[in-house]
């Protein structure tokens, strides 16, 4: 095993499919394949546009092209699998979060519709809110939404009973809704 720049211990292959990974992605690459194009294009009068001369430029892309896919997806695997251990880090790490997403990335996808549609239901929840840092979590929401419901409760009840001891026979001055006031 050799180790890359970080002092991680890396395959033959992972070191290989890492550096061309860089350097095919880079802007020296796209300009040499850019020139090579152009002297293909500019040689074709020379060669009378035979179909050996298109065959060269065909046999060329597709050896390429049948290469960088798997070079590709080795490569956006590994970013994948990256992204989601730091989300789950992140996850696990937050008080606050839902330690269900921990590791959603390997259930069924039918289970990952039914945490859809929890998230679904926290967006109605918090819809209503008026900062994006009212709710944490699915069951946050949703103790918060029951503890909004019972406090808004409490206050109409208040009201009702302010409305009762102030109402049309009270002697009560009211100036603003607040009863006792001067003016």
């Amino acid at each position: 095993m050799n180790k890359d720049a970080s002092g991680k211990n890396l395959t033959l292959s992972e070191k290989f499919s890492n550096r061309v990974t860089k350097i095919t992605g880079s802007t020296s690459a796209f300009i040499g394949a850019l020139i090579m194009v152009l002297i293909w294009g500019a040689t074709g009068p020379i060669f009378h546009y035979s179909e050996t001369w298109q065959l060269v430029i065909n046999t060329g892309t597709t050896i390429i092209t049948f290469l960088m896919v798997f070079l590709i997806q080795k490569a956006q695997n590994k970013d994948s699998l990256a992204i989601q251990l730091k989300l789950n880090e992140l996850v696990a790490a937050h008080e606050f979060a839902s330690n269900r997403l921990v590791d959603v990335e390997n259930i069924p996808e039918e289970e990952l519709k039914v945490i859809q549609k929890y998230y679904s239901r926290l967006s109605e929840l918090t819809r209503h809110d008026e900062t994006l840092q009212q709710s944490h979590s699915i069951d946050e929401a949703e103790q918060m939404n029951e503890m909004k419901k019972h406090k808004e409760k409490r206050i109409i009840e208040k009201q009702r009973s302010k409305k009762k001891t102030t109402g049309p026979g009270s002697t009560g001055n009211k100036i603003n809704g607040v009863s006792g006031g001067h003016a």
